[in-house]
């Protein structure tokens, strides 16, 4: 079997104001939140450049171009297909290993991001809870894509709908560290740094 470096791929749009982190816009406006997006990303780009893994970005919101402007072009950047959550995963399965990361994680830190890739090593599967009940990441060694189809996307039901699949399955699964997601203006208690 032909063995792949693993791939870290990251979900993210374009930081324009009103197009993002709209949850938080009542809270501190539509630039505070779109700012707070921008501050996200490029943090959570640079911990997974400390990792030695395949860095995807797969974008909407804006073309390669402003992408590549914003981001620098020694990333590999794809366009999101159109489609819910699962179509957009589904569309970056393949090649296994391949890594999920959510953008809106503060407390990401490198050593999750290491850990995560070496438990691909030797388990089916990885995840890193997040406290609202969904992850923010999921790792794969295969084409899994029944973790995928027919999700409960954004309820706390995301979580354990998922481990129960892997369990049902007989699969191996790695929890790493259970961290917070910043999407709801009472989130941004936790972290005064991202309003400052």
């Amino acid at each position: 079997m032909e063995h792949h470096p693993c791939r870290a791929v990251l979900f993210t749009r374009f930081p324009d104001a009103g197009k993002a982190k709209t949850r938080l816009i009542p809270a501190i406006g539509a630039d505070g939140a779109a700012a707070i997006h921008k501050t996200l990303t490029e943090r959570t780009i640079a911990t997974l450049k400390s990792s030695n893994c395949q860095i995807e970005i797969r974008y909407t919101g804006a073309d390669k171009s402003a992408f590549q402007k914003w981001l620098g072009d020694d990333l590999t950047f794809l366009t999101q297909p159109d489609g819910d959550l699962t179509d957009r995963l589904l569309a970056a399965l393949l090649p296994a290993p391949v890594i999920f990361f959510g953008s809106d994680t503060p407390d990401l830190k490198d050593y999750h991001v290491v850990q995560a890739i070496a438990a691909l090593r030797d388990h089916d599967v990885v995840v890193g809870p997040a406290e609202d009940g969904g992850y923010y990441c999921i790792g794969v060694n295969g084409s899994y894509q029944f973790l995928f189809e027919d999700m409960p996307w954004s309820t706390d039901q995301v979580l354990p709908e998922t481990l129960r699949r892997v369990a049902e399955q007989g699969m191996s699964c790695k929890i790493l560290e259970t961290l917070s997601d910043c999407d709801t203006p009472e989130d941004l208690a936790r972290w005064p740094w991202l309003t400052t």
